[in-house]
């Protein structure tokens, strides 16, 4: 490709992962971003949905430490804990208590703030990188179908629009799909959408538990189920702190008074968890964020893409929050382009959105057939996606008592295995003889 200058729109998660993957091909990478960045880890306007449980799964936690090495140990010193997923996380799925796995690899439960603070702070040291923030992208630039730079004006002083110039520009600016109306204006199609109405309202507050009170456990995650379309997690996080989020599909709506919110996840969350939970210091007031739908844009179905643009993280898809799955599948798509720049310049977009696609898909599958396994999720369930939801239920049933199972469960979940792992013979043979047809 030539060394030379991207840009990379928009600074959160998903442009930081595609900076440094950028930072080693091009000499300058410059990052737009609208929001002012904070100097410490803090909420911010640009991410409403940083102030509720994030985890970042073992393989995103695995590709991270290859991007940024000593990472894990970075974030251990400011107090985020690294879980055994399979040992100290309680799953409740399809209203079964997953058997505890195996050790293994490990996940990280850092706040959202902390981690983007971190990487922010590694992606500023890299040599060329420069951050122009408190500006609004405006559009692109463009020059016989290439793609030649972006628009932008700075919001404090409301000066003129100023363009930079680059090689490469990322859209990294979420589900907002700007880019789709770029490239109709260039007169390029609209890349196919599949689309999920999911109805979420997150509400989430910090707690700090009685010392030790549910230790070695590090959180709890439960699952929607069929007639109850909301679940919950309570994850530790740094700063001797628990996160309570609950999660409400479909319309559910959760309280926003802690009191009754504490009230609506009695239920639903094993004795022990809810007593601690219920005793626990509050620190927060409760916050609410909503999702309305899981998006996925099929851009590797399209036939011409402009040169110069790629689109990235949440632009590509963006999933139902419940599964946890964002910021790992953001790292699997930095890790894909940086192994397609590294093969050069020649047809890169569908090269990327191949590669991307192929990230994507496994987590599409798990959260798409996630959300179409609640009848109170409206959308199309053909048979593949019944089949599919029947032998989830039945492995999660299978695997309460069947460590095996849960092993491959849990290695499917934190991305260190493929989907289809879940239909090895080893693995349908113990789901089909330890289960009863329902």
């Amino acid at each position: 490709m030539g060394r030379g200058h991207a840009v990379v729109l928009g600074a959160s998660m998903g442009g930081l992962l595609a900076a440094r993957a950028l930072s080693e091909t091009f000499d300058r990478v410059t990052l737009l971003e609208r929001d002012e960045l904070p100097a410490e880890p803090r909420d911010r306007r640009g991410v409403p949905q940083g102030r509720h449980v994030h985890v970042l799964l073992p393989r995103g936690s695995q590709i991270l430490g290859s991007f940024f090495p000593g990472l894990a140990d970075e974030l251990g010193a400011l107090g985020v804990p690294r879980t055994q997923l399979a040992r100290q996380i309680r799953f409740v799925v399809s209203g079964h208590r997953l058997a505890r796995g195996h050790p293994g690899p490990v996940m990280l439960q850092p706040t959202r703030p902390t981690l983007e603070h971190v990487v922010r702070r590694r992606v500023a040291a890299l040599p060329g990188v420069e951050f122009v923030q408190g500006c609004d992208v405006t559009g692109l630039t463009a020059t016989a179908g290439r793609i030649t730079g972006a628009r932008f004006a700075r919001r404090a002083d409301g000066g003129p629009e100023e363009t930079v110039g680059a090689d490469l520009v990322i859209d990294a600016l979420g589900r907002s799909g700007r880019s789709l109306d770029w490239l109709s204006q260039l007169g390029y199609a609209r890349p196919p959408e599949e689309r999920i109405q999911v109805g979420i309202r997150y509400v989430s507050c910090f707690m700090r538990t009685p010392p030790d009170a549910l230790a070695p456990e590090q959180g709890i995650l439960v699952g929607p189920v069929p007639g109850r379309p909301s679940g919950m997690a309570f994850m530790a996080c740094e700063g001797d702190r628990w996160l309570l989020t609950v999660a409400g599909m479909a319309g559910t709506q959760p309280p926003t008074d802690v009191d009754a919110l504490i009230a609506f996840i009695q239920k639903m969350t094993p004795p022990d968890f809810h007593e601690v939970i219920a005793k626990s210091e509050r620190l927060s007031d409760p916050v609410v964020h909503t999702f309305p739908a899981s998006l996925r844009r099929r851009y590797e179905k399209l036939r011409a893409y402009p040169e110069g643009l790629l689109v990235f993280a949440d632009g590509l898809c963006s999933f139902n929050p419940i599964y946890g799955q964002g910021m790992t599948v953001a790292s699997l798509q930095a890790e894909a382009l940086r192994t397609c720049l590294e093969a050069g310049e020649h047809n890169l977009a569908r090269r990327f959105y191949k590669a991307a696609a192929k990230a994507i898909d496994p987590a599409w599958q798990l959260s798409a057939a996630g959300d179409l396994a609640l009848p109170e999720i409206k959308g199309p369930r053909p048979l593949a996606t019944r089949l599919i939801n029947r032998y989830v239920a039945r492995l999660h049933r299978v695997g309460a008592t069947d460590i095996a199972v849960a092993d491959a469960f849990w290695r499917v979940t934190g991305y260190l295995d493929p989907t289809p792992a879940l239909l090895r013979p080893r693995v349908a043979l113990r789901v089909f003889r330890n289960s009863k047809v329902t």
